[in-house]
């Protein structure tokens, strides 16, 4: 009604508006590149992002720059009369301030359960498959935990991690993301070439896991800001 043709839609479900990674959001940015959009309308500011500062520089920069047409329809933002973007900022800020704060609680929660002794990983360790009853306990996947006994003996008779990992190739064992994968605990592609190729670091990782000794390790790794991705590694005092 407002004589806007041609239209595309760019979704983005699932992803956190945190998250400028977004393949929607990219795919949209490299079509006003290429100039084929002109305008791009949202239902309000929060859909374009919750990072206030990446916000503000594509809407009051790169989309300017780009001579594209933005509209934020619940926010009444348009971009053609001026006046209409002065809280724009103000808008953003409190976006942010709500993605900030259910990253808050969820840490929380997070932290609760932790300390509770819950599983939070939902990656389940080698030897290990979740109970179908309860998905929160794990339970012992005889087959695999064959192996990772048989990983622990032979440490403890002297042998070292080539030695060990050398045995389990030499048997053609499957390693433990191609066998999670063939069993459907994990949906992951897999190099037929590779899929017996143990190693040292892998053996290493299982006799260092104290998951095998009956022991629950949360909160190994933190992050800076709910923007930062990248994972700190903690101190043992700390986990």
């Amino acid at each position: 009604s407002n004589g806007y043709t041609d239209l595309v839609h760019f979704t983005d479900d699932g992803y956190s508006g945190g998250n400028f990674d977004r393949p929607g959001w990219k795919e949209m940015l490299r079509q006003i590149e290429d100039g084929s959009i002109g305008t791009v309308i949202v239902k309000d500011m929060s859909r374009v992002g919750r990072d206030y500062l990446q916000v503000g520089f594509y809407t009051e920069v790169f989309f300017r720059e780009k001579g594209v047409h933005f509209v934020a329809i619940s926010n009444g933002v348009d971009s053609d009369i001026n006046t209409s973007s002065e809280f724009a900022p103000f808008l953003n800020i409190m976006n942010e301030w709500y993605a900030k704060d259910t990253s808050k609680k969820i840490k929380a929660v997070n932290r609760a359960k932790a300390r509770a002794g819950e599983h939070l990983t939902s990656n389940v360790p080698y030897g290990y498959i979740k109970n179908p009853d309860n998905p929160k306990q794990w339970i012992i996947d005889e087959e695999s935990a064959d192996v990772v006994r048989e990983i622990f003996q032979l440490c403890l008779q002297g042998l070292k991690m080539n030695q060990i990992a050398n045995i389990l190739c030499a048997r053609k064992v499957l390693i433990p993301t191609v066998y999670k994968s063939v069993n459907g605990i994990v949906n992951r592609n897999f190099n037929e070439e590779t899929k017996y190729f143990w190693n040292s670091d892998t053996v290493s990782r299982i006799l260092a896991n104290r998951c095998y000794a009956g022991d629950t390790v949360n909160g190994k790794t933190t992050k800076k800001s709910f923007k930062i991705k990248k994972r700190i590694d903690l101190s043992p005092e700390e986990w």
